[in-house]
């Protein structure tokens, strides 16, 4: 019982710090809870709260580069545009739904891409992507030209909607890779079609995507966890070990006073 309760408080202890620790938010993570209150606004179709709330990151967001210069060249740049384009989508009297929908997620992908510490959101849309994907191959290999059209440009829709995040997380080199072979078959499409050799850029396409996934999803612990795991063992076993040494004395205290008391 006191072996339980002992460690009971060690963990208590231990995971305390982390609690108070894991409830304080940073700058960037308030930044991303606005992106995302702005997607739920603009779902809702309250897009005059939408811009308030994407009028209100702006500011944050300046005075935040301005102290703590806390962001990349290349991440100032794309949130920048992805913010543009989000209150576009906020204000514009003549954007359709989801249009709307598909600029203020792509904002909101590129905040949580530069504020997760593990599997980001846009990983998320996997299932998604590679369904339609295989779509397009589907429509190519049997020459359905409406069909492959259709799944192809609906792709491109899904794609743009998750790239800039991809810049952030994903090597220049696997950007550049995917960039010359979506251009290729946008470009070439009637090919695509019709040549079995131009086929294979669709192969290799969906392979290069399935690499990008299953790269970012290999490791969807986040890296406190790891930590308190760890932690939490290390502490477990010394505990045990010093209770068990503990014993191992008693035990040999207990076996020389029997061996006085026979020799008495």
């Amino acid at each position: 019982m006191k072996v339980r309760f002992a460690i009971f408080v060690l963990i208590t202890i231990l995971l305390t710090p982390l609690s108070g620790y894991a409830e304080k938010s940073s700058p960037i993570d308030q930044l991303d809870h606005l992106s995302d209150e702005a997607l739920q606004m603009v779902k809702t179709q309250r897009y005059e709260d939408a811009k308030n709330l994407l009028d209100y990151f702006s500011e944050q967001f300046l005075t935040i580069t301005s102290n703590d210069r806390p962001f990349t060249m290349d991440e100032l740049r794309i949130v920048t545009v992805a913010h543009n384009d989000a209150m576009e989508a906020a204000t514009s009297a003549n954007m359709d739904y989801q249009e709307r929908i598909n600029r203020v997620t792509k904002f909101r992908l590129v905040m949580d891409a530069i504020s997760s510490t593990h599997q980001p959101l846009w990983a998320e849309m996997e299932n998604s992507i590679m369904t339609v994907f295989g779509e397009v191959k589907e429509a190519a290999y049997r020459g359905n030209n409406q069909l492959f059209h259709e799944q192809f440009n609906s792709f491109l829709s899904l794609y743009e909607v998750i790239y800039p995040s991809l810049k952030i997380d994903v090597a220049v080199e696997q950007i550049q890779k995917l960039d010359a072979k979506i251009n290729y078959i946008d470009h070439y499409r009637p090919q695509v079609l019709a040549e079995v050799a131009s086929q294979k850029q669709l192969e290799e396409l969906e392979a290069d995507l399935q690499t990008i996934f299953d790269e970012m999803t290999e490791d969807e612990a986040d890296p406190s966890l790891w930590w308190v795991i760890i932690s939490t063992g290390s502490i477990i076993i010394l505990t045990l070990s010093y209770v068990g040494w503990r014993k191992y004395r008693g035990d040999r205290e207990k076996q020389r006073n029997r061996s006085r008391q026979f020799k008495e």
